[in-house]
This record gives structure tokens, sequence and C-alpha cells, in this order.
């Protein structure tokens, strides 16, 4: 009896040591990627303007205040550039935020340094980067959620109607911020309707939405409004829902790709 005694204690030690080894993931109220084009269609001073506009609305009254109205009262943020399918550069990695001083250290690393332009647009390829990010990042989110950003549609890497579903079988929404500007250089990439190309072929999630960008001016803006909306957990007022059987090809920017260069892979 004293050896079964002793073997229970036993094993009762080992799985409370086993706990204790285990890392335990922090709850939050949102884990989020905020995934930034890169490609080499921006110039310099939009990629500064992006990143200083992420920092200005991070700290914007309304986000902080935001941030606290979950149940947690915190939040999960990694931020990432992409352009080409193998071309995603981690800016800062999974980093909680709570507070506003959370928020303005985020922020200061954001502005710290500006990097350059890498090549080719592949919307696929940063969300196939994405998806495992979420997976031992050592938060618990109630939402999953990446934030795209970018100037044109996918050109390379594989189709993104193949990437998005991935995202939707691990129910992960994804948001859309085309940026409809028109200061960067190979104009003969913009899609007129980069809108319509996100709304129907990139976001997916029963709140998902897209945010167009027209002007590099409305830029801070518009990002504070999506980061708002994603905190919350809303669309726009003015979200129009889209019916998948409109059929929207998904696969222009290939097909613009292939027109002036060739294969586009």
């Amino acid at each position: 009896m004293r050896a079964v005694l002793l073997s229970i204690a036993l094993i009762a030690e080992l799985a409370v040591s086993a706990r204790a080894e285990t890392p335990r993931e922090v709850p939050v109220d949102l884990e989020l990627i905020l995934a930034i084009d890169v490609s080499r269609s921006m110039t310099p001073r939009e990629l500064e303007i992006q990143r200083r506009g992420y920092a200005e609305a991070l700290l914007s009254a309304d986000v902080v205040q935001a941030i606290g109205l979950g149940p947690h009262g915190q939040i999960a943020l990694m931020y990432v550039e992409w352009a080409g399918p193998y071309s995603q550069r981690l800016i800062i990695d999974w980093t909680m935020v709570r507070t506003r001083a959370d928020a303005e250290a985020f922020a200061a690393r954001l502005t710290a340094e500006f990097t350059d332009a890498l090549r080719r647009t592949s919307i696929s390829g940063v969300i196939d980067y994405a998806i495992p990010r979420f997976d031992g990042n050592g938060f618990a989110g109630l939402r999953q959620v990446i934030d795209i950003s970018g100037d044109g549609p996918n050109n390379q890497g594989r189709p993104v109607l193949a990437a998005r579903a991935d995202a939707e079988a691990r129910g992960i929404t994804i948001n859309g911020l085309p940026l409809m500007t028109r200061e960067g250089m190979g104009a003969q990439w913009h899609l007129d309707d980069l809108d319509q190309y996100y709304r129907h072929c990139v976001i997916t999630g029963q709140t998902s939405f897209v945010i167009p960008v027209l002007e590099w001016k409305d830029f801070p803006a518009a990002v504070r409004q999506k980061l708002v909306l994603e905190l919350v957990d809303r669309q726009p007022p003015d979200h129009v829902p889209v019916r998948r059987a409109e059929g929207y090809d998904c696969l222009i920017g290939e097909k613009i790709w292939d027109q002036f260069i060739g294969d586009w892979n």
C-alpha cells in the first residue's frame, strides 16, 4: 500500500511539474497581424507614410480606448512587411498591448528606422506566412485577424483564393486596406477597382471589410478607423456585403503580369 501511495504521489508531482513547465497562453481579445505592402511599386516616402500612419493610429485615443473595451482589455499585435511569396520581413513579433504606454512602445519601434522596398506582390504569400504565426504564439485570442494593406493585386505565388480558403478553414478573418493612390512606380500594375478586388478575392470572415485609401493624406485616418473596427469586431456603416457568385476575376493580377512580362511564376 505504501508503494502504491508513493507511486500516486510521484505521478501527481510529475503532473504538477509538467503543468508548471508548460507555457501558459495569455488570454487576449484579439490576435492581430498587421501585414503591410512594401513592394517595389512603393516609393520610400510611401513606405515611411505607412509606418508613421500605423504608429499614429495606435496612439490615437479611439484605438487605445477600443483596446480597453474587450473582456480582457488587451490584444496581441504583430507587424510584418511583405512583397513576393517568400519576401516577408518581420518588424515586430507578437507583442501584448494593453495600455497607452504599450501602444507608445510599439509605435516607437515602428518608427525607429525605415527599410527598403522588396520585389513583386504576393498576397497569397503573406497569408501563407501569417496563418501559422497564430500557432504557439503564447496568446489565446477570442478572435484572429490578418489585416492586409496593398497597392496591387496578387501577381506571384499561388492564387489568392487558395490562400484565403486556408484562412477560412481556420476561422481567421482577413480585412483589407487597398491603397489606391498613384504616387508609386509601375502604373501598369495598378487596378482602378482594387477595392473590389480586395472585396471579392482577399477578405473573408463574417465581420470582414475593406477600407480603400484614395490619397495618402487619408491614410492615418483610414488605419485608425480600421483598427477600431477590428478591436470592436464591427464593419463600417457603409459596408456592402459581397456575393461571391458575381464572378470577379481573381487572377487579374497574374494576367496583367503575364501580359507585360511573361510567366508570372
